[in-house]
């Protein structure tokens, strides 16, 4: 049986709160935020698979934060088998941040907070289960959260395509043939999770001090990513993302925030007095003035035109001022 939501016949203005409905229905009680003012587009697939739900997310761009509240009476939170279709997504949960590429496959644990974003045409599959099952087929008592199965080649590539399949042939499957395939496909998961090996941390302070030096002399490029930086420290974007997670920071979350940090600097210049809000922001790598007018406030307290004004016109003593100037700075939480 399927059940599939799409937002072509709905208008535009509709379209947001349309998605947000139906997805809700599925994940519960999420935030969303739609980075790109773009008309937003999406699709939303559900179909079973024996007694569970296999579920297709397919979008423009959207980030995605969840943050269950897990009591003791409450029932098994469950767990989420991700499969990237199509478009890079960082996924991050429990300190830990990962990027899947098409056909790669992680899992999370609903019962945690956690969260995924990407910037461009997105899908991926969602396969729900109870814990305790994925618990009892990988023999573990804790669950490996954020692991990225690859789907190059070998068990990854075959986890993929029987996930993929599962899909596509839900609708054939009788009740007793859905059940076998799952089983097949968590014995196929294990057998992956056993075999992954994570990229060893280094710990060398001058390893990060060199991806900081090189992040500090690319935030004019728009197109700074994960994996440039990845690709000029000489690891994997994985590493990357883990070496981040232990300085408490998403590598986006670091790279925007010394791009604040610069706009900050020349807003508050009057030498730059000529150059306008939008000019600067561009000048440092954003491309959207309304994404980068939210970040500003959410990180220093006050719009960009408040904070110029008030530092222009002599204001630099309110409280507001002081902690657009980072006195009372607050944490950074924008979303990309």
């Amino acid at each position: 049986m399927s059940q599939l939501f799409s937002t072509e016949l709905i208008p535009a203005s509709d379209r947001l709160e349309a998605w947000q409905s139906h997805a809700r229905l599925i994940c519960g009680n999420s935030h969303f935020d739609f980075p790109r003012q773009v008309a937003f587009r999406g699709v939303i697939d559900c179909r079973s698979v024996g007694v569970l739900q296999l579920t297709q997310f397919s979008s423009t761009p959207v980030s995605f934060a969840k943050y269950p509240i897990v009591t003791a009476k409450s029932s098994d939170p469950g767990c989420l088998i991700i499969s990237q279709l199509r478009g890079s997504r960082e996924y991050c949960q429990n300190g830990r941040s990962i990027v899947l590429q098409p056909r790669d496959t992680t899992l999370v644990d609903a019962g945690r907070p956690w969260s995924s974003a990407c910037g461009q045409q997105c899908s991926r599959l969602y396969l729900r289960l109870p814990r305790w099952l994925v618990q009892e087929k990988l023999g573990v008592s804790e669950l490996p959260l954020l692991q990225r199965i690859s789907g190059a080649s070998g068990l990854g590539a075959t986890l993929f395509r029987l996930g993929t399949s599962l899909y596509r042939e839900a609708g054939e499957l009788v009740l007793d043939d859905g059940v076998a395939a799952i089983e097949a496909y968590l014995h196929i998961l294990a057998a992956c999770v056993a075999h992954e090996r994570p990229d060893p941390i280094v710990h060398d302070p001058s390893l990060y001090a060199r991806i900081n030096s090189y992040i500090q002399g690319s935030l004019a490029d728009p197109n700074l990513s994960p994996s440039r930086i990845a690709a000029e420290a000489g690891i994997s974007v994985r590493h990357l993302h883990r070496l981040f997670a232990r300085h408490g920071l998403t590598v986006s979350e670091y790279t925007r925030q010394k791009r604040l940090e610069n706009c900050r600097v020349q807003l508050s210049d009057a030498h730059f007095i000529d150059h306008s809000i939008t000019d600067i922001a561009f000048s440092w790598g954003f491309s959207d003035s309304a994404h980068f007018s939210r970040c500003f406030k959410r990180q220093f307290g006050l719009s960009p035109r408040e904070f110029r004004s008030r530092l222009l016109h002599g204001n630099s003593g309110s409280k507001e001022t002081r902690m657009a100037n980072g006195l009372l700075r607050r944490q950074p939480g924008c979303p990309n």
